[in-house]
């Protein structure tokens, strides 16, 4: 029974994480003060530091699409020429994040479980970052030991961790769903467009109602890239009141799971292609082979 609970609460999660994600935005109060104490709090029960993740993703929003400003919240993403410049054992550890078994299973667990711990995964100047990733860190033990006295800590493990790790695990992948699908857009930066990386490169992502809602909307990806300020709660009334915004790649369910696959962009193709795309394709630093 906790487990199959677990399913809907672990959406509950989800819709939580939403809310801290539109107060770092500034959408969700019209208070600042207001919106950093409660995507705080809130950031304890994502397991995600609220100031860390309000910078990251910001950044994230400034520079999506951007071949030269990759690494700030988004999945790590090569393009065809960097892959074949990389030794072997480069490939195969590219090869591994990519994988779904990984990207989505252990990575998504280390990221949220382990990661999110450390200070030293930002900047040493970042400092209200890090603040906030310790601030995070000892609410989390505070909140484990409060409820583990209270319920008892085999109770909260039971109850609490599948709840979590199906947390995480649909996180990463609504965050996938968002930016890894074709068509899409990347560009270098002379020629990089904010309004073009939203549009183009941000997707529509068409779930049944129940999901929409449990999701919190978050599938109309585009138009909160094209306009951060509106919370996700307003953005299918965005969608309705404008109509334009529905002629853009839409992506349902069923399509999105063979975007998996997917996993390096061709600049002279401008798509996001396989690992199978590639055979018989050399290096561009390799030398042709002799006659």
């Amino acid at each position: 029974l906790t487990l199959l609970l677990a399913v809907p609460t672990c959406f509950f999660l989800v819709r939580l994480f939403i809310i801290q994600h539109d107060c770092g935005h500034g959408s969700f109060f019209r208070s600042t003060r207001a919106a950093d104490l409660v995507g705080s709090v809130l950031g304890v029960l994502t397991l995600t530091p609220y100031h860390y993740w309000k910078k990251t993703h910001a950044l994230h929003h400034a520079t999506s699409g951007n071949l030269e400003h990759r690494g700030f919240g988004d999945i790590d993403t090569l393009t065809v020429d960097e892959y074949l410049a990389l030794s072997r054992w480069g490939r195969f550890k590219y090869r591994v994040y990519r994988h779904p078994v990984v990207l989505f299973g252990v990575g998504a667990i280390l990221h949220f479980f382990v990661r999110h711990r450390l200070p030293t995964i930002v900047p040493r100047e970042w400092t209200r970052e890090r603040r906030s990733i310790l601030w995070t860190d000892v609410g989390l033990v505070a909140g484990i030991v409060l409820m583990g006295t209270l319920v008892g800590f085999r109770a909260l493990v039971l109850v609490q961790l599948p709840v979590t790790l199906l947390s995480c695990i649909v996180g990463v992948w609504l965050f996938y769903v968002q930016h890894q699908f074709e068509p899409t857009y990347w560009e270098h930066d002379e020629r990089w467009h904010y309004d073009s990386a939203a549009l183009q490169g941000s997707s529509y992502y068409r779930l049944p109602r129940l999901l929409q809602w449990a999701t919190g909307n978050i599938g109309l990806h585009h138009i909160h890239h094209l306009h951060p300020r509106i919370p996700n709660y307003r953005l299918q009334q965005a969608l309705d009141e404008h109509p334009e915004l529905r002629e853009v790649p839409t992506l349902t369910l069923w399509q999105r799971l063979r975007c998996v696959r997917l996993t390096l962009w061709d600049e002279r193709e401008r798509k996001l292609v396989p690992f199978r795309a590639l055979r018989g394709r050399r290096s561009p630093a390799a030398p042709a082979a002799a006659p």
